[in-house]
């Protein structure tokens, strides 16, 4: 059953993150410019005065934060925050969008046009301090996810409908040509975030149809979870077990959004996510 985690309205909601340490989900609401979290029952939030979209966490106190100028470390105890590397900060039409941690500790962060511009953006890799470009052209960034193992991870353009593969070397660069995971254009689904769980199957939130779908690895349907967020935008695994899939939601582009859109939901997913893994700076 699908239920209310948070019911403040994101008007893009997005890049949840359950930190393993502090058990504790993370997200952001992109156009808000602000980092959500519930501390205990108590709601909390971080604004910023420029777009914010994804994170991974570097320790207990800190994260790796994205946003439309670089990544920064953030202290969640402070607020304050420290530019580690700039992303296309002298680029005034693009923002960040999806990101994520790999098992290697690198960090993946896509960057799009704030109008969702033709091809405007790009995926990029920071690992220990070398931030790269891997691969470009990428009008909506999402689905950026990892197998167990971290040798293959995951990615789309929404604006394709196809979800793509990529064979990754032992410290987690893109090793050959990246492949088609699922294509979603006969079914008319656009592909939003993604999330790997302990079997390796891809959870996928599926952008206008209030779901997240999940596909085996070898890229079969498996089964769906309803959320009442008509815009679903990214899942993440969490809880004590890591058996909870949270869900955000968005009511960006929808002509009469009621009170279910934008909010966070929580389902039971049925089976055991993959702890985030620790970003190394």
């Amino acid at each position: 059953m699908t239920t209310i985690f948070d019911n403040r309205m994101c008007e893009l909601g997005e890049g949840p993150l359950w930190h393993p340490e502090r058990g504790q989900l993370f997200w952001f609401d992109i156009l808000g410019k602000r980092l959500l979290t519930r501390d205990g029952d108590s709601p909390r939030h971080w604004q910023f005065e420029d777009h914010v979209s994804a994170a991974g966490w570097v320790d207990r106190d800190t994260l790796l934060m994205a946003s439309e100028t670089g990544l920064y470390r953030f202290d969640l105890a402070t607020g304050e925050r420290d530019r580690v590397a700039p992303l296309e900060a002298d680029n005034p039409v693009t923002r960040s969008n999806d990101g994520r941690a790999d098992p290697m500790g690198g960090f993946w962060i896509g960057t799009m046009g704030k109008a969702a511009e033709p091809r405007a953006g790009a995926i990029y890799r920071y690992y220990r301090g070398d931030f790269r470009k891997v691969h470009d052209g990428i009008t909506i960034p999402n689905a950026i996810c990892f197998a167990p193992g971290g040798r293959r991870g995951y990615f789309t353009d929404t604006f394709g409908k196809r979800v793509m593969t990529q064979a990754l070397d032992a410290d987690g660069w893109p090793e050959g040509e990246a492949e088609v995971f699922l294509d979603l254009r006969a079914e008319g689904l656009n592909p939003d975030g993604a999330v790997v769980d302990s079997d390796g199957g891809v959870w996928n939130a599926q952008w206008g149809a209030g779901r997240v779908a999940r596909y085996t690895a070898q890229g079969a349907f498996d089964r769906a979870i309803a959320v009442p967020g008509t815009n679903a935008s990214c899942p993440a695994f969490g809880g004590p077990e890591l058996t909870t899939l949270y869900v955000t939601t968005a009511r960006e582009n929808l002509d009469s959004p009621d009170d279910a859109q934008g909010c966070v939901y929580e389902a039971p997913a049925g089976i055991t996510g993959l702890p985030e893994p620790r970003v190394i700076l």
